[in-house]
């Protein structure tokens, strides 16, 4: 593929990438508008709404550190899988923080303990997902991420299986926490310019 072929074959790919992690965000948006337009009908739960903000910040993430696709020089329709399941993945979880009805839960803490398995089991995928997109982008900007990013991934892996496993309030009030903090911490320091 010459680069020019790339440079139009990149704009395509992301188009339909984002249209995933625009169904993703409308998503999270449109259950934080449910919540404002109807404030009582389900009792709040902190944690969760935690998470949606982390997932809302993943997704802008996510759309800004994809750009580091543009520099593959040669796409496969499995790397465009790939890239797509990706996307997918983030998807299946802000649709686990927003379900279609609340009809069968009393409140969304009770929604989020009860889909825990899921959403723990898909946010460990993505952060494995993660390994992959950033060798595909190449072993410069693999090695970019240094020390931190191998031993983040496990890490971010274990607290996400450990969630599964318990219920703990005080757990996953930390695990939520932590994750903010470092997540923008993450961004601040290695993705503040997009090239």
């Amino acid at each position: 593929m010459t680069p020019e072929t790339t440079a139009e074959v990149f704009p395509h790919i992301r188009i339909v990438m984002g249209m995933i992690i625009g169904l993703g965000m409308a998503r999270l948006l449109s259950g934080v508008a449910r919540i404002v337009q109807h404030p009582d009908q389900y009792k709040l739960y902190p944690v969760h709404l935690a998470w949606v903000a982390s997932l809302l910040l993943t997704l802008v993430h996510f759309w800004w550190w994809e750009f580091g696709l543009y520099a593959v020089p040669n796409w496969t329709f499995g790397t465009y899988l790939f890239i797509l399941g990706y996307a997918i993945a983030l998807f299946l979880l802000c649709a686990l923080l927003f379900p279609d009805s609340m009809q069968d839960y009393k409140s969304y803490e009770d929604f989020f303990y009860s889909r825990r398995a899921w959403f723990f089991g898909l946010l460990a995928l993505t952060y494995l997902l993660d390994i992959v997109d950033t060798l595909i982008k190449g072993e410069a900007h693999f090695a970019h991420f240094g020390g931190e990013y191998l031993i983040r991934t496990p890490l971010l892996v274990a607290l996400c299986l450990i969630a599964i496993a318990t219920a703990g309030r005080r757990y996953h009030l930390a695990f939520v926490t932590a994750t903010l903090l470092y997540q923008i911490s993450w961004i601040w320091r290695l993705f503040d310019t997009i090239v």
